[in-house]
């Protein structure tokens, strides 16, 4: 296995911010039990961190390749690593906020190298395709441990504690290994470093992709999934304890649920893939998204709290909700790598710049708009929406599919 060392590199550089961005959805529940703010007021976690994400890939993506993909993720990881092993020490709505600042900033980072590094990596657009869609379900298995991690400081007894805090110090110190990992592993950035100077890999470069149709179609697709996929992550503990009237440890332990099917999901994804073109695939995977919603709603409605609830009684849409996982996981990676294979190694920088400002905006997006449905509304009605941006998605999906092939086309016939 040729350059097996980055591979696992990138593995658990992925591995250690799927920990730390999922986080704010347990943050966003912690919070309103410590310090007493809103579901509205608690969302704008999300922002702090997809801002934060937007701004720095804008800035970035356009010389990153002459700072270097190893280098810049060897910047993220120790920044987090600090991050990590002083903020909790200083608890506060407001250091919490900070917190997803720096690991915002710092991710920005870590998915604009890692994103352009596949394409060092792997040596045909099938290889590619297969490789994001593998990383980004090993993504989701940092979930499932985040879930777990998290849930054993939680107090059920005492949930204004700020002992939940003290998972960011193991975190801190997964990231210190992964840090360790990377610098000894080796990445050859030559091929991509002698093009750096060219004019459309500049600043302007990444307006210049913007104005492809094909691009806007892909853009708007990845800006609506992120919407939906945040609106969900970020509330299912807030759901899970004010709509379930699930205890606090168990709205959080219940999310492995929603992790481990992203994990299944876009491991059966990379299966999949080789032999069913992604468009049908992805379309099958919204409707039955869709249907998902539309069959756990009813049964979270008239839910009634016990005392007793733990993981072989919680109520029933506390189990299937989650499931949902299976079918938004192939989407997100899976555009990613059609856009981004079918661009030079050299460009793929600034289209990974432009898909993670478009991300982190839908991100903040669907994080403020379902706290605010939750606090004007119920929670059953924050998550029927979502009906709405998957409607908008598989048109999307269905634009960028058209226009691929017709820009395919076009090079085959120059």
């Amino acid at each position: 296995m040729s350059n097996w060392r980055i591979k696992v590199s990138l593995f658990v550089n992925y591995f250690v911010f799927a920990m730390l961005l999922n986080s704010s959805g347990i943050a966003i529940t912690q919070v309103q039990n410590n310090f007493k703010v809103s579901s509205s007021a608690a969302s704008w976690i999300d922002p702090c961190k997809d801002f934060s994400i937007a701004i720095l890939s804008f800035i970035v993506a356009s010389f990153i390749i002459k700072l270097g993909y190893r280098f810049a993720m060897l910047i993220a990881l120790a920044v987090v690593a600090s991050a990590c092993f002083i903020i909790p020490s200083i608890p506060g709505f407001f250091a919490i906020k900070i917190l997803f600042v720096i690991v915002g900033a710092s991710f920005a980072l870590i998915k604009i190298s890692v994103y352009s590094t596949i394409g060092i990596v792997t040596g045909d657009s099938k290889e590619h395709i297969r490789f994001m869609n593998f990383i980004e379900s090993f993504f989701t298995v940092g979930n499932i441990v985040l879930y777990i991690v998290f849930s054993l400081f939680i107090d059920n007894a005492h949930p204004e504690s700020t002992e939940w805090l003290k998972s960011y110090y193991l975190i801190g110190g997964l990231a210190v290994f992964a840090f360790l990992l990377l610098l000894s592993s080796k990445l050859d950035e030559s091929g991509v470093k002698k093009v750096s100077g060219e004019d459309d890999l500049n600043f302007f470069g990444m307006f210049i992709l913007m104005a492809k149709p094909v691009i806007v179609a892909f853009l708007c697709g990845a800006f609506f999934y992120v919407l939906i996929e945040q609106s969900i992550q970020n509330f299912l503990p807030t759901f899970n304890q004010k709509v379930l009237h699930l205890p606090n440890a168990l709205s959080i332990q219940m999310g492995i649920i929603l992790a481990g099917s992203y994990a299944v999901g876009r491991f059966l994804a990379g299966i999949v893939l080789k032999k069913i073109h992604w468009f049908y695939v992805l379309a099958a995977c919204l409707l039955l998204a869709a249907g998902m919603i539309l069959v756990a709603m009813p049964l979270a409605k008239n839910v009634t709290f016990k005392t007793d609830t733990d993981w072989f009684n919680a109520p029933l849409a506390a189990y299937i909700f989650p499931l949902i996982g299976l079918f938004l996981a192939p989407i997100y990676p899976s555009i990613n790598s059609a856009v981004l294979s079918s661009l030079p190694k050299e460009k793929q920088g600034l289209m990974s710049g432009l898909i993670i400002v478009f991300s982190a905006v839908g991100g903040t997006a669907g994080s403020l708009l379902t706290g605010a449905i939750f606090d004007a509304y119920d929670g059953q009605t924050a998550f029927y929406f979502t009906l709405v941006p998957i409607s908008i998605l598989m048109i999307c999906l269905f634009a960028f599919n058209k226009l691929q092939k017709k820009t395919i086309a076009a090079k085959e016939n120059a």
